[in-house]
């Protein structure tokens, strides 16, 4: 079996968990459209699987005016997407209370912006075609942190939770609709994020790449909307267990909330 989409667009296919994704998803039999800011990676990816599997657009994510255009050469000339999965991000850590924390203010902001904002933009300025679709998904890439923070990364961490947030909100509004909203958290995984470690101990750190796309492929398959790979920072059936409370707790409320705020929404 194979995710049921016939072709996706992947921003943040240039490396890691993206540029796994992408390759995968290509060997399941659907065109990917990958986007990302290096254009010699996107290049050698149309050129290794050929036109008919693969195409790339180049977007720079923390260029927040550029995602207009973006959004508008996508939907023009791809109007076959049926999936878009939202992935790329920056990560690096923050001692808040150092003297001179207050000139890392505009890094702070900029990963937020980067691993949040953007994918606000993106999802809204995509929508209407994956409405047009009888039956699509937007995958957000999220991140075990935005449950858990971890206390150096509060950038990463705060955008990641705002992420999830924002997804749960997305998916119950578009109940009723094709579109499928999918909250996929990795936990660490081998990838260029962790460069600031280094790169021979970031890229060690965390789960090989490979596996986490075999787990993540496994969740998409089966249909899941919140798909929870690995091992979280704290016991697995435990974490899983929390998260999916949290889900009913907020499916419940929208419950609760959609008379009150009818005449707004």
């Amino acid at each position: 079996m194979s995710v049921p989409w016939k072709q996706t667009l992947l921003v943040g296919a240039t490396s890691g968990i993206g540029a796994a994704l992408a390759e995968r998803l290509i060997a399941s039999g659907v065109k990917v459209v990958a986007a990302g800011r290096r254009t010699d990676r996107l290049d050698a990816f149309v050129a290794r699987h050929g036109a008919s599997k693969a195409a790339a657009v180049r977007v720079d994510l923390a260029d927040r005016e550029s995602l207009t255009a973006f959004s508008k050469s996508v939907t023009t000339n791809f109007p076959e997407i049926d999936s878009v999965v939202l992935n790329a991000g920056t990560q690096s850590p923050f001692n808040l209370i150092k003297p001179g924390a207050t000139d890392e203010l505009s890094r702070f902001h900029n990963e937020v912006a980067v691993n949040f904002s953007a994918f606000v933009d993106l999802s809204m300025r995509l929508q209407p075609l994956l409405r047009n679709k009888p039956a699509s998904a937007l995958v957000f890439v999220s991140s075990h942190l935005g449950f858990v923070p971890a206390t150096p990364l509060p950038a990463y961490s705060a955008s990641k939770a705002a992420l999830s947030a924002y997804a749960i909100t997305l998916r119950e509004q578009l109940r009723g609709t094709g579109v499928r909203v999918i909250d996929l958290w990795p936990p660490p995984v081998q990838t260029e994020l962790h460069d600031y470690m280094g790169p021979d101990k970031g890229r060690k750190f965390g789960m090989p790449v490979e596996e986490f796309v075999d787990e993540a492929m496994a969740g998409l398959i089966a249909g899941k909307e919140e798909i929870i790979v690995g091992t979280g920072p704290a016991p697995k059936e435990e974490f899983d267990a929390c998260v999916g409370q949290r889900t009913k707790w907020a499916e419940a409320l929208a419950l609760k909330q959609k008379a009150l705020f009818a005449e707004h929404l």
